[in-house]
């Protein structure tokens, strides 16, 4: 027994071949060509890591339903390194599916690398739902992420990991712990999992090792809707449409003699892509993607990249630490409507720069780019586009990075302004200037089938000297927001401090962040501007956050559906483009110092009875009602801050000329009370040692 026992170990050993520690994946799936039978060609797109030489691992099985019959293709290598110390491969497999109902693919198997929880084997299961949905009239397609097979950070520098967290169907996308086995296995006491965001944020130092993560990627239709199957299924926001796993590891290295970008480890400049970035790319034609990076204390030798099995990449070595990777990839027929996760680092022997990802959409023929004229000001990009250069295209149906900003038209030119820090607008690092980017982006009518329209994408641009003051105010005091919407032009809201009642005097941007004292009376004021007479200016809503994100997981609801929550707010009188209010300072428990506050306000016009503006405080009971864009703006958000509380536990004495934090009248008769106490002491103390130095000054200098 015990021989048959090692004949048959030694050959699972022999057919295994070289040992390969297991090291994550990521799956996509997306349908195909629906036939006149009614079935439909469902493709998957898995990716594998390993550490060590490429091997395959993962074997797919139907776990339930009705699956067909699945093909696969042989895996395709899609990058490793020269050491083997981490490989990474991508399978096509592909299935006819007859019925319209939900089914689910799973693999298990052994082993992760060695790692510090001690996983051992691993399971990934994907969920999909065959049948045809509302909204689209096709079948849904699930969320895209992938990560690199290799993810290093020094235990002293993990501060946070953002991950990719795609839906090609403009779904709502959660990530959450894979529970499949044991809690313990799989979640991370040290590590907070923002669901909303799918970021990952240390709590805790992480012990020196492997540690993994082991994630199920969800996605939520934003409306109710009907997906017509076998089993007549009803969606809300509260029930997933598909499942997709992604896995991944982490190695935390030795602490890292410093954590500072472009010192101590790479850091990503102009024209590198931004996370969640969106390219456009055509079947048959070389899309090209260009990373550079720099690094002063260290040399850069590659760039890390998780991306299609047929993407090349060329390193060119620039000057001062710099160097750049030029990422080719010419798609197939078969990658036609794809969305495709593309990731990266920068390499160094000793550390790793952030991880990006960013999702490349694959058409039939490359997308239209115009014509235009960039303004940049101090705080504000402007864009004119000829329309002799996009003939055919209708300014209504083009928007910015933010949905909610269109732009306007005129005979000859398609129009668009915004802020630094509106519209999507995103500031990225060049090395010796700070460059804003947004782009152009066409859309199309979620409901229909077919399209008649061109795509339209490019991107634009303003780069400023680090020198200038505009980082400064872009970082610390919020210049005033500038959007452009078809109904109603260009318009702007300035958010600003004000020192008192009156909301006279702001309060000067070089003071930000703006310290405050508990309880001290802040004056805070909105106004909105516009060319347009009768408009009236509407606070949906003011939430404050402990960092400069309107939708952080740590928020506090000031004002909320339009009725004011907090009971120190008091609103002043003002006319219909103004919102004036006051609010007693606070700050978040936890050990935060910083508050910022941000508002989503909407423009209406006066005389609508129905808009959003009109009905002001809904209550609990809201009901949401569909957008009149003729009659008001999208909701915008507003962000002012930092507020920055003191440490104090005292109330400091106000600012100099007429600072809006005043000391109270109570106050300032307790500090004159105390002054004279003090006073009246220090006599005394003084008469008694007058009197008793000539005394006994030795026995007066040991009483003390």
């Amino acid at each position: 027994m015990a021989h048959a026992t090692m004949l048959l170990l030694l050959s699972l050993t022999l057919a295994v071949g070289p040992a390969v520690g297991f090291y994550g994946g990521s799956m996509t799936f997306t349908p195909g060509n629906r036939f006149p039978d009614g079935s439909v060609e469902m493709h998957f797109y898995f990716r594998e890591s390993s550490r060590g030489p490429c091997g395959p691992q993962v074997s797919w099985i139907c776990d339930s339903g009705i699956c067909g019959v699945l093909t696969n293709e042989e895996p395709m290598e899609t990058g490793s390194s020269a050491q083997n110390l981490w490989c990474q491969s991508e399978v096509h497999m592909a299935t006819n599916v007859s019925s319209d109902g939900p089914f689910i693919l799973s693999s298990s198997g052994c082993c992760w690398e060695d790692n510090v929880q001690g996983v051992g084997g691993w399971t990934l299961n994907t969920h999909v739902d065959n049948g045809l949905r509302s909204d689209t009239q096709s079948p849904n397609r699930s969320p895209v992420s992938a990560a690199i097979p290799n993810i290093r950070i020094p235990q002293n520098c993990f501060q946070n990991i953002q991950l990719l967290a795609h839906d090609p169907d403009d779904d709502i996308v959660r990530c959450r712990f894979n529970d499949a086995n044991c809690t313990l296995c799989h979640e991370h006491s040290n590590i907070h999992l923002h669901e909303e965001s799918c970021s990952l944020h240390k709590v805790d130092s992480l012990a020196l090792g492997v540690h993994v993560f082991e994630l199920i990627l969800e996605d939520y239709p934003v409306s109710n809707i009907t997906v017509t199957d076998d089993n007549g299924g009803f969606f809300d926001d509260s029930i997933p449409l598909s499942q997709v796993p992604l896995q991944f590891g982490v190695e935390i290295l030795t602490p890292a003699q410093g954590c500072v970008p472009g010192v101590n480890k790479p850091s990503f400049l102009t024209p590198t892509p931004l996370s969640g970035d969106v390219h456009h790319a055509a079947v048959g034609q070389a899309h090209e993607i260009t990373l550079k990076a720099h690094i002063s204390d260290n040399s850069i030798f590659d760039f890390q990249v998780s991306g299609p099995f047929n993407m090349s990449k060329t390193l060119t070595i620039l000057s001062n630490g710099v160097m750049m990777a030029t990422l080719t990839w010419i798609p197939q027929e078969s990658d036609l409507y794809r969305h495709v996760p593309v990731c990266f680092t920068a390499e160094t022997l000793l550390s790793q720069s952030e991880m990006r990802c960013i999702v490349v959409i694959v058409a039939k023929s490359k997308v239209l780019s115009g014509e235009a004229k960039v303004i940049c000001d101090d705080s504000s990009i402007s864009i004119v586009v000829s329309r002799a250069s996009m003939e055919g295209i209708d300014q209504d149906w083009l928007q910015l990075r933010d949905p909610t900003c269109s732009l306007t038209s005129n005979e000859t030119h398609i129009l668009g302004t915004m802020s630094l820090n509106t519209c999507g607008t995103t500031m990225d690092d060049s090395g010796d200037f700070i460059v804003f980017k947004n782009e152009i982006n066409s859309f199309e009518n979620p409901n229909a089938v077919i399209t008649r329209r061109n795509q339209v994408k490019f991107g634009f641009s303003c780069q400023y000297p680090k020198i200038a003051s505009v980082s400064n105010s872009y970082i610390n005091h919020k210049s005033d927001y500038i959007f452009t919407e078809s109904s109603f032009g260009t318009f702007s809201y300035s958010f600003e401090v004000f020192t008192d009642s009156s909301f006279n005097s702001k309060v000067d941007p070089s003071l930000y962040p703006v310290q405050v004292q508990l309880m001290d009376k802040l004056y805070m004021g909105i106004e909105a501007r516009t060319a347009l007479p009768e408009v009236t200016l509407f606070i949906e809503s003011c939430r404050a956050t402990p960092e400069d994100n309107p939708f952080s997981p740590v928020f506090y609801d000031i004002i909320k559906d339009g009725c004011v929550m907090d009971e120190t707010v008091m609103i002043y009188p003002s006319d219909s483009t103004k919102y004036d209010f006051e609010i007693q300072a606070f700050k978040f428990t936890g050990g935060f110092d910083e508050v910022y506050i941000s508002c989503s306000v909407i423009l209406c016009a006066k005389e609508s009875s129905n808009s959003r503006c009109a009905q002001g405080c809904l209550g609990s009971a809201a009901r949401r009602r569909r957008r009149d864009v003729s009659q008001e703006t999208a909701r915008h958000y507003i962000t002012q801050g930092p507020l920055r509380v003191a440490r104090e536990t005292h109330n400091s004495a106000a600012s100099k000329d007429g600072g809006f934090l005043h000391m109270s009248t109570s106050t300032g008769v307790f500090a004159g009370l105390f002054v004279v106490a003090i006073v009246v002491v220090a006599g005394l103390l003084v008469y008694n040692v007058k009197r008793t130095r000539s005394v006994d000054r030795m026995h007066l200098l040991s009483t003390f």
